[in-house]
């Protein structure tokens, strides 16, 4: 009898159940397609900007990086990876290259740690925070071009404030800015000082997502001193912010020109030439477009290893 009925089990009860699965899932699909029309055009905005903004122009410039394309000039023609291979025996463009870094890794983490240090002490404070919260925020609102003329005054030789101040405490004088040991880290340390602020802000918001039960419970497993309670509870909560933090003033560092353009000329004999100056100078005075395309390439190739070291090793290493 049970032979029998398996026939009739598959006849009459799988086939109208596989029938009945398929038109159920016709009708999702038939329900989901006007929702998923309207998404896609609500993203076809954002997704044409983004071509037109983003992606083109890279497109544009990783082309114009395999041309001798000239500026001003009527044609041009593809040369593949020579301007590549300029750059690789150009020596200002290692120097650039070295100046880049070490500003990077003199701005990153002074910026970073004078930012947490700040935060730290702001919060631990009971009076008079927002008053110190805008007075060392109004570095980055500023205008980095005309703070830069303010210290290229400041930082003058004969009559500047800083020497004046030095001269007054007995201390030798010195050209910061035309000296070739003294003019990048006098350029980062600026950099340091428009930048710490915006990291002091991103700080303060970590801090206060931090819940305040998880410092009483530190102090009564023993954690009575500050920094017992920094290192246990603050800095690991801190960690996803951190992770931001280092990665934005890492990219914003590459980005270094205006101080070096308005102040240095990439000088004094290339001490403080970057990446993006000796791009601008290779594209806007000496008018070879394609070899300061190939430069902005190498900037972009950098930027993007940061994401990715960022996205792939750092990232795992934080707990959200």
């Amino acid at each position: 009898m049970s032979d029998a009925s398996l026939p009739l089990a598959r006849d009459g009860v799988a086939a109208p159940l596989g029938r009945s699965a398929r038109k159920n899932e016709a009708a999702a699909t038939a329900a989901r397609s006007p929702h998923q029309l309207v998404a896609t055009a609500l993203l076809l905005p954002a997704g044409v900007l983004m071509v037109l903004l983003v992606l083109g122009p890279v497109a544009a410039v990783l082309l114009m990086s395999l041309t001798d394309y000239q500026l001003g000039a009527s044609g041009f023609s593809f040369i593949g990876f020579e301007n590549y291979a300029a750059l690789l025996d150009d020596r200002v463009f290692w120097k650039a290259l070295g100046n880049t870094l070490a500003y990077v890794a003199i701005v990153v983490p002074a910026s970073v740690g004078l930012g947490l240090a700040v935060a730290l002490l702001i919060e631990s404070g009971r009076s008079l925070r927002s008053l110190y919260r805008a007075v060392f925020f109004v570095p980055v609102m500023a205008t980095l071009i005309a703070m830069a003329i303010s210290f290229e005054f400041m930082l003058h030789p004969q009559f500047g404030l800083i020497n004046l101040m030095l001269a007054a405490f007995g201390l030798p004088t010195h050209a910061f800015l035309s000296e070739p040991a003294l003019a990048l880290p006098t350029l980062a340390a600026i950099g340091v000082w428009q930048m710490f602020g915006f990291n002091m802000v991103l700080f303060l918001a970590g801090l206060v997502s931090i819940p305040r039960h998880l410092y009483e419970a530190a102090e009564l497993d023993g954690a009575r001193s500050a920094w017992s309670r920094f290192r246990l509870v603050t800095w690991p909560l801190l960690g996803p912010v951190t992770m931001f933090v280092v990665l934005i003033s890492a990219i914003r560092s590459f980005q270094v020109f205006d101080t070096v353009h308005v102040l240095t000329k990439g000088g004094p004999s290339k001490a403080s030439e970057v990446l993006l100056y000796s791009m601008y100078t290779e594209g806007f005075e000496f008018f070879r477009s394609g070899l300061a395309a190939a430069i902005a390439v190498v900037f972009l190739a950098f930027v993007l290893l940061l994401t990715l070291i960022k996205a792939r090793v750092i990232e795992k290493r934080v707990h959200y």
